[in-house]
């Protein structure tokens, strides 16, 4: 049985294979016999074609039969094969190549497209064709002055390598040549279209391509920056595969080229670059080699200002990052096993999965030194990207950037100094990654040496965010260490500039933000540096930053005020400032220190007079700077205007009157040349005003000092200052009232000589304060032992002021006039001599008439 249906099968498949047989023995008849028929209907045309003395109509006439017949006819693709490679091919390819006519070369040009895409066998054409687009579009010959057919021929060259595939490989060489001219055209979309042929090449024939793909890398790079977008994507993409399935060794020869695309302002071309870097990643044979050159490129479009194009990146670098985690999987066995998540991390970021952490931790030597170099390049552009590939570089390497510290602090500390803001700004996100990542026993000990030298203003700022970025309970050890280092003087007081001082400030800020309540043994360091930054003479933005610091210092402190924090430390600080303070000059910082912990303090200062007092006794001594001696004197005189706020908060000041008068304000009142000593009398004279108006000077205390004082008041009436002169005024005004009686007939000449010159002052105050002060001359004399002795002077006093009574000013006439009436008491007899000889002189006797009355009431009514 078994036998018998093998004889059935062997029958049955005999009977089935000469059933086909015959078929296709039939089919191939009728295929030569419609190819017989085609060709019979195309020769008359094609012997045109073949006619060396064929004019242009003819031609052209011809061609367009072809193509009548081809499309009447549509033949199949065996068909077609046959006509074509046997009776086609050649003529068309010679029109093709060697026409002068460009309707003719046009036609010819579709009829082969139409060949070549119908046909079965397109490999046929290779050996023919090939020769005649190299004619046409290679220099020196290659002359087509048509950009539509230059465009076509390329379109035909795509065409016959996607449907020849590996059997173009042994004309790859004149393909290169082909494409080597037209990836340089004028016409754009031929550069395009170029693009997309190298492509299909690099498709076609993978095995072979790398021994020619070199030669593109040239004419791709030279079509890189044109103006056109599309053709700069277009060329990304083609770069990319002729690099991935070419010579891998060309990718220096494009990574320069491909890194300035990433700033071109279309993102589209930003794109293409991100995924051809990314598939290289992924992909390139030789891509271990190349990780320290691509990573860079990749990482650069995180920050991309387009999200997809962001996106995209991180989606390869995941890829990437995961691959590589397989393909090393024995490497990273343990740290898969026993990773631990940092308990530290930047606020808003992802941690990036191992794979990702370990190339950039295993690159970052060779990364850094380039990109380090970049930051401080010429272009703002390339420092902005470069700054921004550092963050994340760090974000990445975490832990592994303590081998780095120098070159990084290094350059974080030029990059913190750019004019770029967006530069700063990623340098000092930086700066605060090595505060989270590395131990501040290692950053501190590089960065404080720095301080040492000549800080800079950079040199704060990355402190200042490594400090931000740090956890407190790392800091915590060092927080003594950092309070000395920015309290001492080469740092907190090496600059008056306001930038340098802002980034102190927000050292000291960043210090009460992480430490918080540690910050407490530290506190009279931190406030040393805030009182020097608000001693710099800056804008009153600056102060209130600083007040608002003092504040938070004492609330993490649990203090209700700043002020608290100065009555906690007030004695220090003030023999921290006044350490020096034999030695003061105008220029001394310590002067400015000391204004700041005076007038800053508030009430605190009445605590601390014995201190406060000896820095002015050993400062104000007349021997001593002119230009200081004023700085401490405007103190004194501020806080003499609030003295019950200030220096008499506790009611401790009056004891130390004696010290101020007769060590401060009396040898300060000498007369001295320069404007400096005026202005210093003038500050003198405002202080003693203040004691005097507060009445913090007693009548007694006055007639202590009044002989001492008194000379010297009196000198000051005819300073150059308007407010010197009102206030002497006003003092001698005091100290007649206190004790004018008790002058004697030299004080009392001496007196009012020198205020009624005051009469004829400038100042419509001075000249009523005078006025005012001779009111209480006559009121002293009347009751004086001295009066009969006086009265000469008396007389002349009267004359005077009668003169005054003609003032253009009315009011210093009624103060005249009053002073008059005051006087009339001493010698009414004289006055009234004297007023009947010069009224008829008044062009206002009005004020005459008045006073002569007034001395007849009196008269009448002592009677």
């Amino acid at each position: 049985m078994a036998a018998a249906g093998a004889a059935n099968g062997a029958a049955n498949g005999a009977a089935n294979g000469a059933a086909n047989g015959a078929a296709n023995e039939a089919a191939n008849e009728a295929a030569n016999e419609a190819a017989a028929e085609l060709s019979q209907a195309l020769a008359r045309p094609l012997s045109v074609l073949q006619q060396p003395d064929c004019g242009r109509a003819a031609r052209l006439r011809a061609l367009q039969d072809i193509g009548a017949q081809l499309r009447a006819r549509a033949p199949p693709g065996a068909v077609l094969q046959e006509v074509f490679a046997a009776r086609l091919l050649r003529p068309l390819s010679r029109c093709l190549a060697g026409d002068a006519a460009e309707r003719c070369r046009e036609l010819a040009l579709q009829l082969l497209r139409h060949g070549l895409g119908q046909g079965e066998r397109p490999c046929e054409a290779l050996p023919v064709l090939l020769p005649a687009l190299a004619q046409r579009l290679c220099p020196p010959q290659g002359a087509e002055p048509s950009e539509e057919l230059r465009l076509g021929l390329v379109q035909l060259l795509r065409l016959l390598l996607q449907r020849c595939g590996a059997a173009a490989g042994p004309y790859l060489g004149d393909i290169a040549r082909v494409l080597q001219a037209t990836l340089l055209d004028h016409y754009a979309e031929v550069r395009r279209e170029s693009c997309g042929c190298a492509v299909a090449c690099a498709r076609a024939v993978p095995e072979h391509f790398h021994m020619q793909s070199e030669s593109l890398i040239k004419p791709l790079m030279q079509s890189i920056s044109h103006q056109h977008y599309r053709v700069r994507v277009d060329v990304i993409q083609a770069t990319g595969v002729v690099i991935q399935f070419g010579n891998g060794k060309s990718v220096d020869d494009v990574l320069s080229h491909l890194a300035q695309r990433l700033f071109d302002e279309i993102p589209k071309v930003r794109h293409a670059v991100t995924t051809v870097i990314g598939e290289w990643l992924l992909h390139l044979r030789d891509r271990y080699s190349y990780f320290h050159k691509l990573i860079p490129l990749l990482l650069g479009s995180f920050t991309d200002e387009i999200p997809e194009n962001a996106k995209l990146a991180w989606t390869y670098w995941e890829k990437i990052g995961l691959q590589w985690e397989k393909e090393n999987e024995e490497d990273l066995k343990d740290k898969m096993d026993f990773s631990v998540s940092p308990s530290h991390y930047p606020k808003g970021e992802t941690r990036p999965g191992l794979g990702c952490r370990e190339l950039v931790s295993r690159n970052l030597s060779k990364i850094l030194p380039g990109l380090c170099h970049d930051i401080t390049d010429w272009l703002g552009s390339t420092r902005i990207k470069a700054s921004q590939l550092l963050y994340t570089l760090l974000l990445h390497a975490e832990d592994h950037i303590t081998q780095h510290m120098e070159l990084l602090l290094r350059t974080l500390y030029q990059a913190c100094s750019d004019e770029e803001s967006e530069v700063v700004k990623n340098s000092v996100k930086a700066a605060e990654l090595i505060g989270t990542f590395v131990s501040p026993k290692v950053s501190l000990k590089l960065i404080t040496p720095a301080f040492e030298q000549t800080p800079k203003a950079s040199c704060v700022m990355v402190l200042a965010a490594v400090i931000r970025g740090s956890p407190k309970e790392v800091l915590q050890p060092h927080v003594a260490q950092l309070g000395n280092t920015l309290a001492q003087a080469g740092v907190c007081q090496r600059s008056e500039e306001v930038f340098y001082m802002e980034q102190l400030l927000y050292c000291v800020q960043a210090l009460i933000e992480v430490c918080q309540d540690d910050c407490k043994e530290i506190s009279l360091q931190l406030m040393k540096v805030l009182v020097t930054i608000m001693a710099i003479p800056s804008s009153q933005d600056l102060k209130e930053k600083v007040e608002k610091t003092m504040s938070s210092l004492a609330a993490v402190q649990q203090l209700e005020s700043f002020h608290c924090l100065y009555k906690q430390h007030i004695i220090q600080l003030l023999e921290w400032a006044a350490v020096s303070c034999e030695g003061w000059t105008c220029y001394s910082p310590e002067v400015l220190q000391f204004e700041v912990i005076a007038t800053h303090s508030g009430s605190v200062i009445g605590e601390a007079l014995d201190e406060f007092m000896l820095v002015l006794k050993t400062c104000l001594q007349a021997n001593r700077d002119p230009q200081m001696r004023l700085k401490l004197f405007t103190v004194l005189s501020q806080l003499l205007q609030k003295a019950s706020e200030t220096i008499n908060s506790q009611g401790l000041f009056p004891s130390y009157l004696e010290t101020v008068i007769k060590d401060i304000l009396a040898p300060n009142l000498q007369w001295h040349a320069g404007r400096t000593a005026a202005a210093i009398r003038a500050t003198a004279v405002l202080c003693l005003w203040a004691l005097i108006h507060c009445e913090m000077l007693s009548p007694e205390e006055i007639l202590q000092v009044k002989d001492e004082l008194m000379p010297q008041v009196i000198a000051s009436m005819d300073e150059d200052s308007k407010i010197t002169r009102l206030m002497a005024c006003r003092i001698v005004d005091v100290f007649l009232k206190v004790c004018g009686r008790q002058f004697d007939a030299d004080k009392f000449k001496n007196t009012y000589t020198e205020v009624l010159k005051r009469l004829d002052d400038a100042s419509c105050d001075v000249r009523l304060a005078a006025a005012h002060t001779l009111a209480n001359w006559f009121k002293c004399l009347k009751d004086s032992d001295v009066k009969s002795s006086m009265e000469g002077h008396v007389e002349l006093l009267y004359q005077e002021l009668l003169v005054h009574l003609d003032d253009p000013d009315e009011n210093l006439q009624k103060a005249v006039l009053e002073v008059l009436k005051e006087g009339s008491i001493l010698y009414p007899d004289l006055l009234v001599r004297e007023i009947e000889g010069v009224v008829h002189k008044h062009q206002t006797p009005i004020y005459c008439n008045q006073l002569l009355h007034h001395i007849q009431a009196a008269k009448e009514s002592a009677l």
